[in-house]
């Protein structure tokens, strides 16, 4: 087995090249004057069975073209599978046609993927389900919730707790949340007027007095978030906290965060923090590198990935 990273979450990768005790491969992938991407494989691969781990976040179209030059330069070098590890799956919003003469670029994403080499693909929290229907080759979604789980566990009273969906598309996700830690589930009835601008209307379910967790799969702009936590307190929750897999964090999602209602947002390790949002207090990060090292393992010695679901 081999390890090797694009530029997109360096640390990531060398945690789990930690884990596993297995040096990332030499690879060269910088661009070029005029935008181009390069890259160079320094090391021998064939015969390998090669995991590349590069999240598409931002730059998402640099890291995605890191990420199929990669791929291809495997695949000439003769390496025997070529996993692509992509914590987080850029361009999964648009899994559906929403408008005429729009694509399907989650599906363009996974077209482009196998035409480059690659045989299986290893994501986690993927914004919806059915984008694994998008490839011909496996694909294992795995899932943050376990070390979600455990960090809700340790902070928190669960008698005091109430696991709060922002959205209707989230209610599922939540729902199981509730379950495992035996909370009251709540339901934020939002409406969009346009991409990435949201708007909280009323809360579902009972919050009052009760210790309110937000659960989503990203936070972005953060909108959807911070209307839900005022929302939230107006409806007799004494305290507001969030807990997303994928921290986008895009546009004024920081300054929203440092002026809203939310005590905490707890993300994952998926998506390197920018600069602005390392330093905003009410951020911690959980790791998901063991989580996604015994993954790596498991498909490496044929073994079933299902051990690692809660």
């Amino acid at each position: 087995m081999k390890l090797i990273c694009g530029n997109a979450n360096i640390a990531l990768a060398e945690d789990i090249s930690k884990i596993l005790d297995i040096p990332l491969l030499q690879r060269e992938c910088k661009t070029f004057s005029d935008g181009e991407t390069y890259v160079e494989i320094k090391d021998n691969v064939r015969g390998r069975d090669v995991f590349i781990i590069q999240p598409t976040s931002t730059p998402v179209n640099d890291n995605l073209m890191e990420l199929m030059l990669i791929s291809d330069a495997l695949r000439r070098a003769s390496a025997r599978r070529i996993t692509a590890v992509i914590p987080y799956y850029g361009y999964a919003r648009q899994d559906r046609k929403v408008a005429p003469r729009v694509p399907i670029s989650s599906k363009v994403v996974a077209e482009m993927l196998m035409v480059v080499g690659v045989r299986r693909v290893l994501t986690m929290d993927l914004h919806s389900g059915q984008i694994q229907g998008f490839f011909n080759i496996p694909v294992d979604n795995m899932y943050s919730a376990p070390v979600l789980l455990d960090d809700i566990r340790a902070s928190f009273n669960l008698e005091d707790v109430v696991m709060v969906s922002p959205d209707a598309g989230g209610v599922e996700r939540t729902r199981a949340f509730a379950k495992r830690i035996d909370a009251d589930l709540a339901i934020i009835d939002k409406r969009r007027a346009r991409a990435n601008v949201a708007e909280a209307m009323n809360v579902i379910g009972n919050v009052e007095g009760k210790i309110a967790i937000l659960l989503d799969d990203m936070v972005d702009t953060a909108g959807t978030l911070c209307a839900g936590a005022s929302m939230l307190l107006k409806a007799g929750a004494k305290e507001v906290h969030a807990y997303c897999s994928h921290a986008v964090l895009s546009g004024p999602a920081i300054e929203r965060l440092n002026n809203s209602e939310i005590s905490s947002m707890v993300v994952t390790n998926t998506i390197p923090l920018r600069e602005n949002a390392k330093s905003c207090d009410k951020i911690r990060v959980l790791s998901v590198s063991k989580l996604l090292a015994e993954a790596i393992g498991c498909i490496n010695s044929e073994d079933s990935v299902s051990s690692l679901f809660v």
